[in-house]
Order: C-alpha cells, then structure tokens, then sequence
C-alpha cells in the first residue's frame, strides 16, 4: 500500500493539540531538559539549521495553532533520508516514537512542495471497550 502522508511523533502530548509531539519538538524538549549530550545537541541543531534553510515554516506553526504536519511522502526522500539521524538520536537516548503513515490526515490548512498541516480534529472520540473476540477458555 502506498501512503501519502508521513509524521514522527512521540508518546507524550503537546499541551495546544492533544496529539504527539513532532520530532523535532521532542528533540527541543530533549536538548533543553539536558538529556543529551552537547555533541548530540550540535548534530540536532545541525540537521535542524538545513531544515530551516530548504523547509518552509507553516504560518499555522508559527503562531500555534492547532496543527500538526506531515511530509509528503511521493517527493520528500530528502526530508525523510535528514531525519534518520534525528531518528537516531531518539533512539539513542530510549525516547519512543511513532512512525505514522496515512492518507487521512484530516484538514489540510497548509501546504507546499515537501509538507502539510493539518488541523487538528478536537471531537475526539472515546468508545468502551468492545466484548472480547478471544476463545473462552
């Protein structure tokens, strides 16, 4: 199956989304709690500095709202192939995250050549727990 859209995201919430926290975000929040080593630190602001150079900023981003992003997958190889080692970091230092593909990521608000963002859905949606579809023992 082929998939549009691509976003890493970790387990804990952005307070102003209720939704993972972007890889970078989670990196940020790494590097100012002091989890990370500074030649760590420097790698990040490094791969951080060519994003900020070849990727546009979302207005939405710049004024926190609530959005989150997602790379185009069909011509984002370069973006993806400068996260790995953000990827890295993470796992570096055991911090979880996701890995979300999908072709449903709600409404696009932004987009350019490499990314959109989308807003977020604030209905959320909690159900019971259906009846078990296990054997009885």
């Amino acid at each position: 199956m082929e998939f549009k859209y691509c976003r890493i995201q970790g387990k804990e919430l952005a307070a102003n989304t209720l939704t993972g926290k972007g890889v970078f975000s989670m990196l940020h929040q790494m590097a100012d709690d002091g989890v990370m080593i500074e030649e760590d630190i420097d790698l990040f602001n490094e791969i951080e500095s060519w994003f900020k150079e070849n990727l546009p900023f979302p207005p939405q981003c710049k004024r926190q709202e609530k959005v989150i992003c997602y790379f185009k997958t069909e011509n984002s190889k370069m973006m993806l192939k400068m996260i790995n080692p953000l990827l890295w970091l993470l796992e570096r230092y055991h911090h979880a995250y996701y890995v979300v593909y999908t072709n449903f990521p709600g409404e696009i608000v932004y987009e350019d050549e490499f990314q959109i963002a989308v807003k977020v859905d604030e209905n959320i949606v909690i159900e019971d727990v259906q009846a078990s579809w296990s054997p009885k023992d």
